[in-house]
């Protein structure tokens, strides 16, 4: 999952601290659901900037470290897995009351 700005700006360091701070919230929950839905050891994060003007985070549900690596990413997706993961996520979301989870 990726948290992104709208704003755009010199990434995460160049943000406001509230901003910082609301981006690193959200990741918090994402990385919630995400461990709740995939069962997975941890959740890590990465935030790197070089690839868009704008903050953003990665969330990363993971079982070891060498999974926090772009080099393993996935070349592509099928539509139908990312449309369950999406569903596994807002299914954990809504479960633990979280606010302005979309269908």
């Amino acid at each position: 999952v990726l948290v992104v700005t709208i704003a755009q700006g010199g990434g995460w360091i160049a943000s406001a601290s509230d901003l910082a701070a609301r981006v690193f919230s959200v990741a918090h929950t994402i990385g919630r659901a995400q461990q709740a839905a995939f069962g997975c050891d941890r959740v890590g994060v990465i935030v790197a900037g070089y690839e868009v003007p704008h903050t953003h985070v990665h969330v990363i549900p993971t079982s070891s470290m060498a999974q926090l690596s772009f080099a393993n990413a996935a070349a592509s997706v099928s539509r139908d897995d990312l449309e369950s993961w999406a569903e596994s996520i807002r299914t954990q979301l809504r479960s633990a009351d979280t606010e302005g989870v979309s269908d």
